[in-house]
């Protein structure tokens, strides 16, 4: 099958070579790119545990002055090795979704053990510092990177997209999908997808592309991808 990813190269590098290896043609059509940006200064003492829900917020956050020992909540696999690479010790992963995140801090962490620091982009789906502050926790988010929508493609491998369309396109957020529905457009590839199967991170994520025509939409957690081949 010809499967095309759609995160930032170092997001599904992985992948990409795993799929490869599994003898399916492999595309790649970044949606966004990553800007880091400016942040207070923080007092990770203050701090009894720390929330990653990408490995952005963690290639963008100095952790010079972190005590490594802190207990640590990872949104997925991927966030948790980039932890686990940058000295973090007591990691915990919640398979690649937000809502399971939750519950794994609720499990994990009580309200009375301390305040948890929230590391994040600009943009989230899901506000999970408010779910937990509405559960009784003190959470601080820090800001300290920033996406932006890649608006041109090179023309050559637009060509090669239209001379075979890919089986199989991931999504993994509303940011993502608005980015690809405007390069869709631009590029005059609207008509093309109805042999194609839509992967999305969420249903909210499928709607921002309910214009376009699919074969089919799958909606899907990280993690699940290759899994999901077997569905079709």
């Amino acid at each position: 099958m010809h499967i095309l990813f759609t995160r930032p190269l170092e997001d599904c590098r992985e992948i990409m070579i795993k799929f490869q290896l599994l003898g399916h043609k492999v595309s790649h059509m970044p949606l966004i790119y990553v800007e880091k940006k400016n942040y207070e200064e923080i007092n990770f003492e203050d701090f009894k545990g720390i929330i990653f829900t990408s490995t952005n917020a963690i290639k963008f956050l100095n952790l010079k002055k972190i005590n490594k020992k802190i207990n640590c909540f990872c949104v997925g696999n991927a966030t948790e090795k980039k932890a686990r690479n940058s000295g973090f010790q007591n990691t915990f992963s919640a398979e690649g979704n937000v809502n399971n995140l939750k519950e794994l801090i609720l499990q994990n962490f009580n309200s009375s053990d301390g305040k948890l620091l929230y590391v994040s982009g600009e943009i989230v789906s899901n506000e999970l510092d408010k779910k937990l502050i509405f559960e009784g926790y003190d959470v601080k988010r820090i800001v300290n990177y920033t996406t932006k929508h890649v608006e041109k493609l090179n023309e050559d491998f637009v060509e090669k997209i239209k001379m075979k369309m890919p089986n199989i396109v991931y999504i993994y957020s509303q940011n993502s999908a608005a980015s690809f529905l405007n390069l869709i457009k631009n590029y005059n590839l609207s008509n093309l997808w109805m042999d194609t199967n839509l992967m999305c991170i969420s249903e909210k994520t499928s709607s921002v592309l309910n214009e376009i025509k699919w074969k089919k939409i799958f909606i899907f957690s990280p993690g699940e991808e290759e899994f999901l081949l077997y569905k079709i």
